[in-house]
């Protein structure tokens, strides 16, 4: 031992002495990466102080006849906020893409909707409003979640929270309100089958004390990202069984060698041996697309669908939250129950990401503290209305505006007849051309 040791020491005295001398040549590659990640939070944090945001509370039509369709058209002119900023935007003024939130909150059994929006976006928001909900209202208000402690959860108040994912790749799609009902002509709208009827009646049963806040973060993404349509091609590809392009000669494995020589020497007989790698064509007359089953077929056709539209990087949660003694934790379930209408056994379906439940065994005398850590940061970073992983990104999937619409529309007084829901009393319209004026 002491042999080796004599042998290796003088190496690494080499080495430390040499470490001692010249570090200051490799720190500059060891930390760049570090060093471009605060600089672009600095300066982020420089282009956030000139920003100004508003609360904006919207106050729904006196009936709502159009079909959930109408929504789509709202948010495919909502994405045009989109306004990618160039190289030097983004490394010098710390500028990125606005996006903005879509907020459904119950202040103890009272419903509202709400829009927090950059102040500059709000005549193109308000225009692809009132193109098709006219007799829609849009109010600068004050931000609900001022109303409530800012150091939730303590002595008096309670809470419970998660934040959503989607289960499987975000390429598959939800279910969309094509598969609802409601879409037919030849049904009234007081007829119709809206998902979002179950949330709004949920939220119109709580009591004094209690709220409900569900919070969707939407970012526009650009249409020459191909992330995403790569994923959706590739996904694509693996269901209908193609063989990927790499370029690659075609070998035969040892594995096979090995295989053929114990079934001839089992048998007797020869064997064909598979080759693997490469462009290979898979046997038989039929193309592997043809081979595919009617739910297969329609899964393919969702995604292929799904990467052809216009779509939104969305951050999806929601808190409860309630003075103690008021405080029901049965209610937390209403927006699972809410996001079950839209879940798909073949495509996708919603589930949590994160939620503020801690259980554990081994470090259970953490729970509490760990408990209390994660409802704290899930109501910091809902009224700051940062994404999960803040400052750094991710957390996020991809939503499209046909996914948004079935998810976030405005319900029909048919739909929810309860009076929970402000709505504008008397139907807006311009004056007759002739109004004499004296």
């Amino acid at each position: 031992m002491e042999t080796i040791w004599q042998i290796f020491l003088p190496i690494f005295q080499f080495f430390w002495q040499f470490l001692k001398t010249w570090w200051w040549v490799f720190a500059p590659f060891v930390l760049l990466s570090q060093a471009k990640y605060f600089w672009r939070w600095w300066r982020t944090y420089r282009f956030e102080l000139t920003l100004r945001r508003i609360v904006l509370e919207i106050k729904l039509p006196p009936d709502v006849e159009k079909p959930i369709k109408a929504m789509e058209s709202v948010f495919a002119g909502w994405w045009q906020i989109h306004d990618p900023p160039n190289f030097r935007e983004i490394w010098l003024d710390g500028e990125y893409q606005l996006g903005f939130s879509l907020e459904v909150v119950s202040t103890e059994g009272a419903v509202h909707f709400y829009m927090r929006i950059p102040d500059e976006s709000r005549r193109i928001m308000e225009a692809a409003l009132y193109a098709q909900f006219p007799d829609a209202e849009l109010i600068e208000v004050d931000d609900y979640t001022k109303a409530v402690p800012q150091n939730v959860p303590n002595k008096d108040w309670r809470m419970w929270g998660a934040t959503i994912k989607l289960a499987k790749s975000d390429v598959y799609p939800l279910r969309t309100y094509k598969h609802f009902f409601e879409e037919r002509e030849d049904i009234r709208p007081e007829q119709r089958v809206d998902p979002v009827a179950q949330l709004v009646e949920g939220m119109a049963k709580l009591g004094e004390g209690e709220h409900l806040w569900l919070q969707f973060l939407l970012t526009p993404r650009a249409p020459n990202e191909t992330d995403f349509v790569e994923r959706g091609k590739a996904e694509v590809d693996k269901l209908v069984h193609r063989v990927a392009e790499t370029g690659k000669k075609p070998t035969i494995p040892i594995s096979e060698d090995i295989r053929a020589v114990g079934h001839m020497l089992a048998t007797g007989e020869d064997t064909e041996r598979q080759m693997v790698g490469g462009i290979e064509e898979e046997r038989g007359l039929m193309a592997p697309e043809l081979r595919l089953t009617t739910g297969e077929r329609e899964v393919v056709s969702a995604i292929e669908e799904k990467t052809s539209k216009q779509t939104f990087r969305t951050t999806l949660r929601y808190i409860y939250l309630a003075r103690t003694e008021k405080y029901q934790g049965v209610t937390k379930v209403l927006p699972f129950q809410y996001f079950q209408q839209f879940n798909t056994a073949n495509l996708n379906f919603i589930r949590a990401l994160q939620t503020t439940k801690v259980y554990t065994v081994r470090t259970f005398f953490w729970d509490e503290r760990r408990r209390y850590i994660r409802r704290r940061r899930l109501f910091r970073l809902y009224c700051s209305r940062d994404n999960f992983y803040w400052p750094r990104g991710g957390g996020m999937f991809m939503m499209t505006i046909d996914e948004l619409a079935t998810m976030l529309h405005f319900p029909s007084r048919g739909a929810v007849p309860s009076e929970a829901v402000p709505r504008v009393e008397t139907k807006k319209g311009e004056a007759p051309s002739g109004l004499p004026f004296e």
